[in-house]
């Protein structure tokens, strides 16, 4: 049995492409994958209630509850587009959500674990707003927040990254960004660092076995990350 890890999906229509694919993605893990790992932003945008206010993205959790009843363990680490996921995915999935970075022992390695909107510590601007949306405060306010105006939050929030990723790409050195955190990480004892939010599909593996993974995203590159019997690797899907 192996483990899925996969991240930046950014769900919105039913309709589009990359849903349609991520449904066919999920459908071909049961029977084979013990535990599925949501890096983050599997959805364009999502506040968390103690019930689905969105009805756009039902095909998905249904699919999720699918592979749950099928005995797949599902591990969900927040991002800057989803945050405070609430209920149904602790109830209804019974899955393991984590707000922030983590670390684990996944097959005797010792693994950090996080969706990566925090590593670049130089984006000042970003970790403002971070610190607006998952603060205690805005989790208390969540569930008195009306569900049209998440999804006018979503829809205003949703054009405003994408007109910025590519200026973001152009400032920014991502794999550099991504090396240099990484080492940081195996100079404390990890021997793998897996990160999402970059959308850049990265492996690199040292001389000593330390692993890099960035799970690149599924709006373009269609890639995740996949371990078995201690082999990590990364994957197109097609």
């Amino acid at each position: 049995m192996r483990t899925v890890f996969i991240a930046d999906a950014h769900l919105q229509d039913p309709d589009d492409a990359n849903y349609r694919l991520l449904l066919r993605f999920l459908d071909s893990l049961a029977g084979n994958t013990a535990t599925l790992f949501i890096m983050g932003d599997l959805f364009e945008f999502w506040l968390g209630y103690r019930s689905n206010p969105f009805p756009h993205y039902v095909p998905i959790l249904d699919k999720l509850a699918e592979l749950h009843a099928g005995g797949i363990k599902i591990v969900y680490f927040e991002g800057n587009h989803d945050f405070h996921v609430g209920a149904f995915f602790t109830e209804t999935l019974q899955a393991r959500v984590f707000s922030g970075p983590t670390s684990l022992e996944l097959e005797g390695k010792r693994f950090y674990l996080c969706h990566g909107d925090q590593i670049n510590r130089r984006d000042y601007g970003y970790h403002l707003l971070r610190f607006i949306f998952h603060n205690r405060l805005t989790r208390a306010l969540v569930p008195r927040v009306p569900a049209a105006v998440a999804i006018a939050i979503a829809e205003r929030l949703g054009k405003r990254s994408k007109g910025s990723h590519p200026q973001r790409q152009q400032r920014w050195d991502y794999p550099a960004i991504l090396r240099e955190f990484a080492a940081a990480r195996f100079r404390e004892g990890y021997d793998v660092v897996i990160s999402g939010h970059f959308h850049i599909p990265l492996l690199e593996t040292a001389p000593d076995g330390k692993v890099l993974l960035c799970l690149g995203d599924w709006l373009t590159h269609f890639t995740y990350g996949e371990l078995v019997d201690g082999r990590l690797t990364l994957n197109t899907y097609r």
